[in-house]
Formats: C-alpha cells, structure tokens, sequence
C-alpha cells in the first residue's frame, strides 16, 4: 500500500528526474551552440590571400593584380618580390603601391623572395643575406611584414647539414628583426633540402630563434613525400601563412610539377583533415591561394581569382562549417 509520505517521495524523485533532464538538454543544446560559435569564429578568424603567381599567365602588372584581388574579395595579396622591382624599375613609387594597397583594403600577408641565404659558399651566403636586407626593405615600404625563406641555392645539394641550416636561418631572422621582416621557413618539395615537413620544423626548432616560423604549403608537403599527419605534432600559431592549392591522383607524386596543381577541393588533398588539425592547434592566419595552372591562364584573370577564393572559401567551410 501507497502512503502519502511515499506518494510525495515519488512525485518529487519524478520532478527532479524531469528537471534534470531538461537542465541536461539545455546543457547539450548550449555545449552545441557554443561548438558552433567557437567554429564560426575560427572561420572569421582566417584570412584570405591572393599569391600572384595564379595570375602570372595573364602577364599583368602588380597594380592591376592588387586590383583583382580586391574586386573578387581578398583579404590580402602575396605578391613576389621580382614584381615589386619591376614596378620600381618601371617608374612606379612604393610608397604608391603602398596606398593602392592599402586603399584596396587589402593587407601584404607576406612576399616570396629568392634570398640565398643557406648556400655552404660563406661569401655567397654574405651577398644572399644583404639581398635578403635590400628585399625585406621594399617589402616594408609597401607594408609587408613577412617573406618566404625558401632553401633557395641548395636544392640540388644532398646530405645538407640541417644544423648548420638552423644557424643561417637564425643569421636570417637576425636581419628580419632588423628590418622589421620575419622570413619565414618555407618547405619546398621538389628540393633535396627542406623538402619534408620534419627537416622544416627542425631547422625552425634548432634555430633558437622565438620569432622563427614555416611557410608550408599543400601541395609540396605532398611532392616532398611527407604526411599530413606531422602537422598534428606543430604548434600552428607559428605558421603566419599556408600556400592553399590541391593535386590530382594523377600523374603521381614522382613526376607531378607545380603546373598540375589545381584549385583547393578540385583535387585529392585531405583538405578536411588539414584544416581541422591546423586550426586545433592553433591556426589563425592567412591562406594563400598559389598556384600555376597553364589552364588557368587561359581563362579570365578576374574569373580565376574569383574561382580561387570561392573554392578556398567552400574548403574552410567543408573542414570547419
């Protein structure tokens, strides 16, 4: 038989089961809703770059690049420092291009230089470092603060001393402080230097240097044989920049070149996972679309910089929508 006092005892072990329930499903709906805003910030929090090289077919000059970027919706431009000589060489004043850059609302996420600043020669290593110098003061003219540091000089060269790497990359990063400039490492992966992600992170580790950084870039991880997965063991917000582009399954890693890359999602890069452990561990920079598609130089300039970023932009949305 049912007393009253267990009457009441049940009906208030069936509330508090109720209330808890509830309580839990407002937990879970916030725990939802705060996951998504975590990921719709993370997105925000990326950048969107334009690297010039995409247009390079169209043989256009820097202005009318920066003016392509800012009509299909960049964030920023990466533009290579040869173009930056050449509109100087042409009459043409940093300190406008500067403005036009900045007018455009875009922002020089970085540059790509050709300093030979690894090479075992010590008076060629001397003239790479200056070159470095006379560079990365161009590029502060025109407001940039970043340029690649690629193993430009010693991509032929095998059993390079990844040491002696780390020193002349921390002799680098000494004139970018200088200067104003951090040079980032960059991966390369056709060469027999700095090919991998691991030769990269240990050159950059080894360094000592707390503003050292790497430049890597999808598909060169890729040609240089490394995995993805290394990224996992980075520290991301280290990396300023990521060279955003795809490869097909062919033709295969051996003989693939950078003219068969191909728009971010067009091709078999683990996008999804790239992006998800980047931006877990702490990714917050600028994706760089570059690429050097013959195909893509026979279409419209305006229409490939605008394909890019909308393919760049479904990639982000696909790894963390």
């Amino acid at each position: 038989m049912t007393t009253h006092s267990n009457r009441r005892q049940w009906l208030s072990n069936i509330s508090c089961t109720a209330a808890l329930g509830a309580a839990g499903a407002v937990l879970a709906q916030t725990t939802t809703a705060a996951a998504e805003t975590a990921d719709q910030t993370t997105q925000e929090k990326l950048r969107y770059c334009l690297n010039t090289s995409t247009l390079r077919g169209h043989k256009l000059t820097l202005v009318e690049e920066i003016e392509i970027a800012a009509e299909a919706g960049y964030d920023g431009i990466e533009p290579w420092m040869g173009e930056i000589n050449q509109h100087q060489k042409a009459g043409g004043s940093l300190n406008d291009l500067r403005k036009r850059i900045a007018d455009a609302g875009l922002k020089v996420e970085s540059a790509i230089g050709f300093a030979r600043w690894i090479v075992d020669d010590p008076e060629a290593r001397r003239q790479g470092l200056e070159a470095a110098r006379r560079d990365m003061d161009m590029l502060r003219q025109i407001g940039g603060t970043r340029i690649a540091a690629p193993p430009t000089g010693a991509t032929k060269q095998t059993g390079f001393d990844l040491f002696a790497a780390a020193s002349r990359y921390a002799d680098l990063c000494a004139v970018g402080e200088q200067m104003g400039v951090t040079p980032q490492l960059e991966v390369w992966g056709f060469s027999k230097t700095l090919s991998r992600l691991g030769e990269t992170a240990l050159v950059a580790i080894e360094s000592g240097r707390a503003d050292a950084c790497i430049l890597p870039d999808v598909y060169h991880i890729y040609k240089g044989g490394s995995d993805f997965n290394g990224f996992r063991l980075l520290n991301a917000a280290k990396i300023h920049v990521l060279h955003m582009n795809d490869y097909p399954a062919d033709p295969p890693r051996e003989t693939i070149s950078d003219a068969d890359r191909v728009y971010p999602g067009d091709g078999v890069a683990p996008l999804n996972d790239i992006l998800q452990t980047l931006t877990a561990n702490g990714f917050r920079g600028a994706l760089s679309l570059e690429l050097f598609n013959r195909t893509y130089w026979k279409r419209d300039a305006r229409q490939v910089a605008r394909t890019g970023l909308e393919k760049m932009r479904a990639a982000v949305h696909n790894a963390l929508g």
